[in-house]
């Protein structure tokens, strides 16, 4: 007799091999698609996060190349300092909450997120003062180090109005992990390109209109920076979906400094190295024959890798 004649035995199984193992493919093919879906949704408004941040710095330089070679050159120098010693420092410590924050979001902890959130503004803002007082410096460090005395005096004008901007980095960095690590990602996206249109329109306004030139580009990173961390301040002090991690302010986050300091060194280390490895080329390229030439050239090919990381 034919095998499909044959009657099923009390042995056969009740699903064939064949049905489970297309179940099992489909089950396994939307799932992937799931997990694939969901990290667009993450991924997506942390990319277009991180581009318009790092943007702002490059829209400025954008607008001080219209008032000559030599504010270019400066205010390009500046911003790579400003990226070694101070930027770099504070993205590379805030990502220690990527951490603290996701383990507490995952064990159900809420409020932890806000203390950590504390935590980190406290060590990131004691941490911003010394990095202000290199800043107030910028001109002398530069010509210490053998760069060109005109383009120091720039770079060391344009860094003196930079100085609000790393106290805004701060608090910015904090925010943003918070929010990230409860997937909180569109309103970051939201605020961040409403900050940037803005930012254009400033710089605009105080390197031309206001007779400010390179120092007016410097002064708007600093309002913008500012800008968005009240923007987010305040979503996240009356969003509904801050509610449980967000419950004020806390003597908690005074507690274990060290371990937060044990977490956040390393990793600054880890992105600061990253990050000098481009910036190092700009700041070296103004010990070349021809630095302001050199030096905004330069500038503008290693600060485009620079905005992925």
């Amino acid at each position: 007799m034919d095998g499909k004649d044959q009657k099923p035995s009390l042995e056969s199984p009740l699903i064939s091999q064949e049905a489970v193992s297309v179940s099992r493919n489909g089950a396994k093919r939307e799932e992937i698609l799931g997990e694939v879906k969901k990290q667009l949704k993450l991924a997506g408004p942390l990319v277009s996060v991180n581009l318009l941040l790092y943007s702002l710095q490059v829209i400025s330089v954008m607008f001080v190349g219209h008032l000559g070679e030599l504010a270019l050159s400066g205010a390009c120098m500046a911003t790579s300092f400003a990226s070694v010693t101070g930027f770099s420092l504070m993205v590379g410590m805030g990502s220690a909450l990527d951490t603290f924050c996701g383990q507490s979001f995952g064990a159900k902890q809420y409020h932890m997120l806000g203390v950590h959130k504390q935590r980190a503004m406290v060590v990131l803002l004691l941490v911003s003062i010394p990095v202000a007082f290199i800043w107030n410096n910028t001109g002398h460090i530069l010509a210490s180090l053998g760069q060109d005395p005109e383009i120091s005096v720039e770079a060391g004008l344009y860094a003196h109005f930079m100085i609000p901007s790393i106290f805004a980095i701060a608090l910015l960095q904090c925010h943003i992990r918070f929010l990230q690590a409860q997937n909180n990602v569109v309103p970051m996206m939201i605020t961040t390109g409403f900050t940037t249109l803005l930012h254009t329109l400033t710089c605009w306004m105080l390197v031309f209109k206001s007779g400010l030139g390179n120092k007016g580009a410097a002064l708007a990173n600093a309002i913008s920076y500012w800008i968005n961390v009240l923007l987010l301040a305040i979503y996240v002090r009356i969003s509904p979906s801050c509610k449980k991690t967000w419950t004020g302010f806390s003597k908690e986050a005074l507690h274990d400094v060290l371990k937060f300091l044990k977490l956040a060194i390393p990793s600054a280390i880890m992105l600061c190295l990253e990050i000098w490895s481009f910036e190092m080329m700009v700041l070296l390229s103004g010990l070349l024959p021809n630095p302001k030439l050199e030096t905004s050239v330069l500038s503008i090919r290693y600060h485009i890798p620079c905005l992925c990381t």
